[in-house]
């Protein structure tokens, strides 16, 4: 009897989360699209950051889902580490209102509501209505499944199971908020698992003190889940999930130290006491209608509502000091270039003054500059040895110059539109040529890098000799990459002179390399694939040097 009553316990799980899907999905539909554009222009500051962080968990009933989305927009560059940690701390807020909702126990719509929930979804032709009878026919689902899980699951504390569990299980509360991060992890959303949590208190399976501390579990559970979206992501990505996860432990850390006062502020603001079935003489419950089963299931909502507000209040002013220790607490895999794919240097506000804007833009494509540098640099080493996490950085740095070369092009157009000392006219177009050419300099390192990963992958093998060619040439262009980086500081004559001389020793080494080349290829000693790959690997070569030549030569209008 038992275990049929816990598939059936089961079965209403899967209503549950089902109801939860549904209304996320059709909330997305109504609201989503707009909700999306507000990101990347209203999360400014902390405050208005937390808040679109809950309003993005509301609409998508997970905090796991609202997190991952987070890092997901901290990897495109649309928002920053700053940005994204204030939207972060705000997405237990709108956990809690989802958990509140849940709570009220307004169970008796859950059958009327699933029959005009699909009603509207599959019998509307408007296209508003279809998407509120997913939203009605979600939140009916949701009621209707936590109802059978309770119907089903008190019957089982009478097990014997259930007795060894409470005889033995050792109830620690640090043991408890992981056991609501794990449920929070494997759900996938915060809002599920204390709905579950009010399902298994409510039937009497968990006691209220344990409940409590696994809904505090919640907030580490959502940092796991957007940990799975920094696996793969830029560096700042990594770091936000890195701080959120040191943000949380601290405010855990805080929650577990003063658990009893925390236990008493939870009974007083609830409206039946510790889900005793007896009234409590806090504020809030004189305010609440009494229904039979509500009492614990008020209380865990509440002890979430205050355990996030508490988070808000204490995180929220830590932000700023977080964001600016980011690249001490993680540094970066190359510690002195900023990985952040937005304009650093330029603000489109001075666009009215362009000395100062042409200043900004010259700052910002010299960071560009040394960003192809460093990538280059990064390729080179791939000869050595292929190291997946520097393959990764290459990607991130080639993410990072399309981004720069976008937004800083951009810029020089509005500042084009402006009246310009003759000064400035000239330096524009040739400004915008270098960043162009930066760009091409970053997928030639890219393509180099592709060669490689193809090299390694079809067990390609070049021989002692074309190896050192290679390192010769590579030598030779990174040389003029150096003068390249140096060129913005000053306009010296002897780096335009360098830089003539580095691309006709270039050149002449990529005469000589292709005559060895032969040479091999008609010995036996090199096989087509090789020769193909290694041809194609000095063209890249070749092509950066013309590209730095270029830009280095160009500079002289330009300053």
């Amino acid at each position: 009897m038992s275990f049929l009553m816990l598939l059936e316990a089961l079965g209403g799980l899967g209503l549950f989360i089902l109801g939860m899907k549904t209304m996320s999905e059709g909330l997305q539909r109504l609201a989503g699209e707009r909700l999306r554009r507000s990101l990347e222009t209203l999360a400014g500051n902390r405050f208005s950051a937390a808040f679109l962080g809950s309003c993005l968990t509301s609409l998508l009933q997970s905090s796991g889902a609202a997190s991952i989305i987070i890092i997901g927009l901290v990897n495109a560059g649309l928002l920053s580490l700053y940005q994204a940690l204030g939207m972060l701390v705000g997405t237990s807020l709108g956990t809690t209102f989802v958990v509140q909702l849940i709570a009220f126990r307004i169970s008796f719509i859950a059958a009327p509501g699933i029959l005009i929930g699909a009603i509207l979804k599959f019998f509307s032709k408007r296209r508003k209505r279809v998407h509120l009878g997913e939203v009605l026919l979600g939140i009916s689902l949701l009621f209707f499944g936590l109802n059978v899980m309770e119907a089903n699951f008190s019957p089982l504390k009478e097990s014997a199971v259930f007795s060894v569990y409470q005889a033995y299980f050792p109830s620690w509360h640090i043991v408890e908020v992981f056991l609501g991060a794990a449920l929070t992890f494997f759900v996938q959303s915060g809002s599920a698992a204390i709905g579950i949590i009010i399902a298994l208190a409510s039937s009497g399976l968990l006691q209220f003190e344990p409940a409590v501390a696994m809904v505090t579990g919640e907030v580490l559970g959502t940092v796991w889940l957007a940990a799975i979206g920094a696996i793969s992501g830029t560096m700042d990505a990594k770091r936000t999930v890195l701080i959120y996860f040191i943000m949380a432990l601290i405010l855990l850390t805080i929650v577990l130290l003063f658990f009893p006062f925390y236990f008493q502020l939870v009974n007083f603001f609830s409206p039946y006491g510790a889900g005793t079935g007896t009234p409590a003489h806090g504020p809030v419950s004189s305010m609440l209608p009494l229904y039979p089963q509500s009492d614990i299931s008020r209380s865990i909502a509440n002890a979430h509502t205050i355990f996030s507000v508490f988070g808000v209040i204490l995180l929220l002013p830590l932000i700023s000091f977080f964001a600016r220790s980011a690249s001490k607490i993680l540094p970066g895999f190359e510690k002195d270039i900023d990985m952040e794919p937005r304009l650093k240097y330029i603000d489109f506000r001075v666009t009215n003054t362009p000395v100062i804007a042409f200043s900004q833009a010259r700052n910002e494509v010299r960071r560009m500059a040394e960003m192809s540098r460093s990538m280059f640099c990064d390729v080179v080493r791939m000869f050595e040895e292929y190291d997946a996490r520097r393959a990764s950085s290459i990607k991130q740095k080639e993410n990072v110059l399309d981004a720069l070369q976008k937004d800083i092009s951009n810029f020089l157009v509005v500042l084009a539109r402006q009246p310009l000392t003759p000064e400035i006219s000239v330096g524009v177009p040739i400004m915008l040529q270098t960043v162009n050419g930066l760009e091409d300099i970053g997928d030639c390192s890219e393509m180099i890098h592709e060669f490689l990963k193809r090299k390694k992958e079809a067990n390609v093998y070049f021989s002692d000799a074309a190896m050192g060619e290679i390192r010769v040439l590579a030598a030779k262009v990174g040389e003029m990459l150096e003068l390249l980086a140096k060129v913005f500081d000053g306009p010296e004559r002897q780096i335009f002179d360098n830089a003539c001389s580095i691309q006709k020793s270039v050149r002449e080494l990529r005469e000589k390399l292709r005559t060895n080349h032969t040479v091999r290829l008609s010995s036996g000693a090199c096989t087509v694939i090789a020769g193909l790959l290694y041809m194609d690997i000095v063209s890249a070569f070749e092509r950066i040097g013309e590209l730095s030549q270029e830009i280095i030569t160009n500079q002289r209008g330009a300053i």
